[in-house]
């Protein structure tokens, strides 16, 4: 998964966000120690106090934790994980559905449009 990070919006919520995205699909999983701040960093060439601030919003949330001696490991509450993962989830959907009634879809039209969609990705 690339670090690609716009202007638009803080580069720190854009990397909670990516962070999230990996352990929430499996890239980083439950009890996983994650990289150092400043390999991350490098990674994304950010700043490692961005990289930093991002970090301690995951804390906050509760999907990473800090272990003194060995840095930062993704929580093994796999019950958390399972409900950020539904609400990034929901949270698509819902952009989705808004996007599609603004194109002037009914939602029959939209359910259609998944149907076939869902067919044709089998």
């Amino acid at each position: 998964m690339a670090w690609t990070l716009d202007s638009d919006r803080p580069i720190y919520l854009q990397l909670v966000e990516i962070i999230q995205m990996r352990i929430v699909s499996g890239i980083y999983k439950a009890g996983d120690r994650l990289p150092s701040v400043r390999e991350l960093a490098t990674e994304a060439g950010v700043n490692p106090n961005t990289m930093q601030k991002a970090f301690a919003e995951l804390e906050r949330s509760g999907l990473i934790f800090t272990q003194r001696t060995s840095g930062r490991t993704v929580t093994e509450n796999t019950e958390l994980i399972f409900s950020i993962r539904e609400s990034l989830a929901r949270e698509q959907l819902m952009q989705f559905f808004s996007k599609m009634k603004e194109l002037g879809y009914e939602q029959t039209e939209i359910t259609a449009l998944i149907n076939q969609a869902a067919e044709e990705g089998k």
